[in-house]
């Protein structure tokens, strides 16, 4: 059962590994959409490429576009905390409650 339970605690980091770094990527995406930036530069394309699935499927399904400001970005945030919260902890939690049972 102890490899079962590491696997699920590696499965639980490379998963919250991932969120961190989508975060930052939309954070990059938030300061960059507050200054003109050349829309032809490789890492504004990129962080554009990265986020715009993700932020427009919420402005679709959502109304977070108010007085010129986006909230979409604060959306993906919240879900973000609670996927590492739930769906991160509780694989922690399963991987725990095996390595007691074995």
């Amino acid at each position: 059962m102890f490899v079962v339970a590491n696997l699920l605690v590696a499965i639980a980091q490379v998963f919250d590994y991932i969120l961190w770094f989508y975060m930052w990527i939309i954070i990059a995406r938030a300061v960059i959409s507050w200054v003109n930036a050349d829309p032809y530069n490789p890492i504004v394309r990129f962080l554009y490429t990265a986020t715009e699935p993700v932020l427009y499927r919420i402005r679709r399904l959502l109304p977070v576009y108010a007085g010129g400001i986006d909230f979409s970005p604060i959306v993906v945030f919240v879900v973000i905390i609670f996927l590492q919260r739930f769906f991160i902890q509780s694989l922690y939690d399963l991987a725990q409650s095996l390595r007691m049972m074995g």
